[in-house]
């Protein structure tokens, strides 16, 4: 049995939609959480996060943590979904390897990005990863070509929450776009937004 711990509009939002993607069976519980800007009841009992945060997993009573071993976890749990090159797939590396640098270097980027302000120059760090980004999406439509992949959620999911940081115009808006129509993200959003208590 899968049971996602989640709390709406925050990092676990792109392991709701990576379940969605994958074709999942899993019960969703809603925690509460503290938010960046300082709004949210956190922390819960129920989170079996030991930091209280999310996304936190329950399969069979193991739990799994931190938004990319999620990830990746999952895809491979689940591997008819087609979402993960299985090892020794030519892909396999470069799948990790975006997951990695998504959670590594990117998002890291994004919020030193927030951190100083709308007036601020853009840092280097983030410059530097938007023209990654911005190369891959020009060979894509994907980040490992023609195959969608969790790497796409995860990386779809941050940019998802940092569009007043990011360019309005180019490849990475219109990948975000492809993504924001597939009906997994739809499905997805939809459960995110729901209004349930915990104990529900």
């Amino acid at each position: 049995m899968l049971t996602l711990f989640h709390a709406p509009r925050s990092r676990s939002t792109r392991i709701l939609w990576l379940l969605e993607e994958l074709g999942a069976t899993f019960d969703l519980r809603y925690v509460s959480i503290r938010y960046m800007d300082g709004s949210g009841d956190g922390p819960d009992p129920i989170n079996p996060h030991p930091d209280k945060k999310v996304p936190a997993l329950l399969h069979d009573g193991a739990l799994v943590t931190e938004s990319a071993a999620v990830a990746i976890y999952l895809a491979d749990l689940l591997p008819d979904a087609g979402l993960a090159p299985r090892i020794g797939d030519r892909d396999r590396g470069a799948y990790l390897t975006w997951i990695s640098w998504i959670e590594g270097e990117f998002g890291p980027a994004i919020f030193q990005r927030l951190a100083a302000g709308a007036d601020a120059p853009t840092p280097a760090a983030l410059g530097s990863a938007l023209q990654r980004l911005n190369h891959a999406s020009e060979k894509g439509p994907y980040l490992l070509g023609d195959r969608f992949s969790a790497a796409d959620v995860m990386l779809g999911g941050t940019l998802g929450w940092a569009r007043d940081v990011l360019p309005t115009d180019g490849p990475l808006p219109a990948y975000l776009t492809g993504l924001a129509a597939r009906p997994t993200f739809g499905r997805a959003m939809k459960r995110d937004a729901a209004t349930v208590k915990p104990d529900a």
